[in-house]
């Protein structure tokens, strides 16, 4: 191949990766509602090739079978929460502070993803075996207890916060508190006679999150 065959040859294979990373991206945000509508035992390949307006083939092509697609879509969901955390620079402020944006990021981010507590759902349901399968899944989710880690020591040396916290667990309890109070929010309301989910009751919820985990971690 000569210079100028080599130089148009370029441009042609980088349009042919982008055509497949579109393709991918089409496919996983397809798959993605039909499993947070369906789950993984009602969903449907067909169903997904109609939503992405794709040829049920490539599909394939990309992804072995409907196992190994919602393993991918597992990943891109937390792809997709992790980068949106990284957006906060919660390094970048006072620890407090830091903590409080997390408490208010991850409530907001469930309220506006309800797609993904579905597929959460829907993962716990499988025994999370397309997690357990997945190292890109704990790669994704290892800087965050890292980064927890670091704002926790800088509000211990700066005597604002208690010793002996642990990010893992602390992440857990911030990530519990919504989860549990959105994914159950029709038995919450029902039994206790208040619509849970109204302005008034969203406002509640979060400045309680808030008050429980700084309460845990603040001295004093």
């Amino acid at each position: 191949m000569n210079r100028t065959s080599r130089r148009e040859a370029a441009p042609a294979a980088e349009e042919k990766v982008r055509d497949a990373d579109r393709s991918q991206s089409t496919i996983l945000a397809a798959a993605r509602d039909e499993f947070a509508e369906f789950g993984l035992g009602g969903a449907r390949m067909d169903r997904i090739a109609e939503r992405a307006a794709l040829n049920k083939r490539l599909i394939y092509y990309y992804f072995e079978d409907k196992e190994a697609l919602f393993q991918a879509v597992l990943e891109q969901s937390y792809r997709d929460i992790r980068q949106a955390e990284q957006q906060l620079n919660l390094q970048e402020l006072q620890p407090a502070e830091a903590l409080r944006k997390l408490v208010e990021f991850t409530w907001d981010y469930y309220l506006q993803h309800p797609e993904f507590l579905t597929l959460l759902n829907s993962a716990n349901l499988h025994k999370a075996r397309h997690l357990q399968e997945s190292k890109r899944a704990r790669e994704l989710n290892s800087p965050l207890i890292e980064m927890l880690a670091r704002i926790l020591e800088r509000g211990r040396r700066d005597g604002k916060f208690r010793g002996g916290v642990d990010p893992m667990q602390l992440y857990i309890s911030i990530a519990g508190l919504s989860y549990f109070y959105l994914s159950n929010n029709h038995t919450l309301s029902a039994i206790f006679g208040r619509d849970l989910l109204s302005v008034k009751a969203r406002q509640e919820r979060l400045s309680h999150m808030c008050d429980v985990i700084l309460g845990y971690v603040l001295i004093g």
